[in-house]
């Protein structure tokens, strides 16, 4: 069979599934499209992985001298140098001129000459309106794939589900903080606090939920910083222990909250 359509095999290089099973075994035998597929192939890996342009400026000598004889490129149009840095596979000039079965090499007065220029008008307006038909669609793809990703990275994200603004007791005027209450999507829950202004001291700061009437607490842990991210204890009821303290705790051994809270607030649930 002949050789594939170059649309074609630039679909099969974007891992498209057009090929029969007549056509992949063409491809599977044919040195000259599978070259094509698999240059394709690497300046897709290249755009995508968004590696340094400079792989793309220099193509293969013959790269360029397939392009000038599809497009009907007069054959000593050499815009990027390629003669002067590289030899084809039989080691002539890239940008010498073609065989006489090149549409190019058809002189004016050749009876060949108008067929050889209309089929190059042909091809060079079937590429370029493929051409861009396929960057379309291309960037299209892209888009709606990278919103896809997004999209998904935020539902797996957590959710913020309570925030509280800290108040700072009449013995720490100076310190201000917050918290936030966030859930994953399993269920577990982490409480995030900052606080800032509190006044020097040798004693660790604790951080606590105290329920709403005064009589019970749950120490999270110790802040060390200015903020800190601590989880909640599975089956801990939010709605009864809505209360966020942070204290100053001597280290005395006792595990018990000092009474000397710098701050303190209820949550509010989103």
């Amino acid at each position: 069979m002949s050789h594939l359509d170059p649309d074609q095999l630039a679909l099969i290089a974007l891992g498209e599934p057009v090929a029969s099973a007549e056509e992949r075994a063409h491809l599977a035998s044919c040195p000259l499209c599978a070259g094509e597929v698999s240059e394709m192939s690497h300046a897709a890996v290249v755009a995508r992985a968004t590696m340094d342009e400079t792989q793309l400026e220099a193509p293969p000598a013959r790269v360029w001298a397939r392009l000038a004889d599809e497009l009907g490129l007069a054959p000593d149009l050499d815009p990027v140098g390629i003669s002067t840095q590289r030899r084809d596979e039989t080691g002539t000039d890239a940008a010498s001129p073609a065989p006489s079965t090149s549409p190019a090499a058809a002189g004016p007065g050749s009876p060949a000459a108008p067929a050889a220029a209309a089929r190059a008008r042909g091809r060079s307006g079937r590429w370029s309106r493929r051409g861009v038909w396929a960057l379309a669609a291309s960037v299209a793809f892209l888009l709606v794939i990278g919103g896809g990703v997004w999209a998904g990275i935020g539902l797996l994200g957590p959710t913020s589900i309570a925030t509280a603004a800290l108040d700072a007791f009449p013995s720490h005027p100076d310190a201000v903080g917050e918290a936030v209450v966030e859930e994953a999507r399993d269920g577990a829950r982490t409480l995030t606090v900052s606080l800032d202004g509190d006044a020097a001291s040798d004693e660790y700061r604790e951080v606590w939920l105290i329920r709403s009437d005064g009589a019970r607490l749950i120490s999270l842990g110790v802040l060390e910083g200015s903020s800190g991210s601590f989880p909640i204890p599975a089956g801990v009821d939010l709605s009864q222990y809505d209360l966020v303290d942070i204290s100053f705790e001597p280290v005395d051994g006792d595990p018990a909250h000092s009474g000397d809270s710098i701050v303190r607030g209820q949550l509010s649930f989103v």
